[in-house]
């Protein structure tokens, strides 16, 4: 699947390219917010950006595009393939790692990192696979959130900034005070509202008996931007 996207900033004429392979995370609505978000942070030729998690690269892409010096992550090995020739597709530079999380880049920090990690509810405890490890984030969504909000002030400049994006149903307070507990100072910068995609349609009966939705027709979208107190 190939799929243009568009973008607001005028310094970034073209369109940009993506090709998505089966197994690998297609950009939708979050990745449109962390999107906007990204592009109101003065990325230039000297910001180091990091992109975790970064699925089909399509932010890190973007960054790279804004002049940014990307290093995009991936645990998938598929990922990592598309997050590579979406990188050469539209014309950049990437510096593309196959990790987990900021493990794939010890000792290195970064003056912007950006996130869109599973966030998920899922009933099976067991860690997932294929397909479901893009969404699937444990019973209460938090599998990776919380590892992040705890080891960002390892990869984190003291001027840098975090832009993670999560859904409500996996609790935005409990996001903002995890990175207050980290030492940095969080809120919410964007949001957004959308119906319930077929992976949450799919399990909205286990949704209800765990109290994580109320009307099980609506999602909260949210971007947190985090940076050193």
């Amino acid at each position: 699947m190939e799929t243009p996207l568009t973008t607001s900033r005028s310094v970034v004429a073209a369109p940009l390219r993506c090709w998505v392979p089966r197994g690998v995370y297609a950009p939708q609505t979050d990745t449109r917010l962390l999107r906007r978000a990204l592009y109101r942070e003065a990325i230039t030729e000297r910001t180091d950006v990091l992109d975790l998690g970064t699925g089909s690269g399509v932010l890190a892409v973007e960054a790279a595009r804004l002049g940014g010096r990307v290093t995009a992550v991936d645990i998938s090995w598929r990922a990592v393939a598309a997050t590579w020739f979406n990188a050469l597709l539209n014309g950049q530079n990437l510096r593309v790692r196959h990790g987990d999380l900021a493990s794939a880049v010890p000792g290195r920090r970064f003056d912007l990192v950006v996130a869109n990690p599973p966030y998920v509810p899922a009933e099976d405890e067991t860690p997932p696979v294929g397909a479901a490890r893009s969404w699937d984030a444990g019973p209460d969504g938090r599998l990776l959130i919380d590892r992040i909000c705890d080891s960002a002030t390892t990869f984190l400049r003291p001027t840098g900034a975090l832009l993670l994006v999560h859904s409500h149903l996996c609790g935005v307070d409990a996001t903002l005070a995890r990175l207050a507990g980290a030492g940095l100072r969080a809120e919410v910068v964007d949001r957004t509202r959308l119906p319930f995609g077929r992976v949450l349609r799919s399990r909205l009966g286990w949704l209800r008996e765990q109290g994580l939705t109320a009307d099980g027709t609506t999602e909260e979208l949210v971007v947190i931007r985090a940076e050193h107190i």
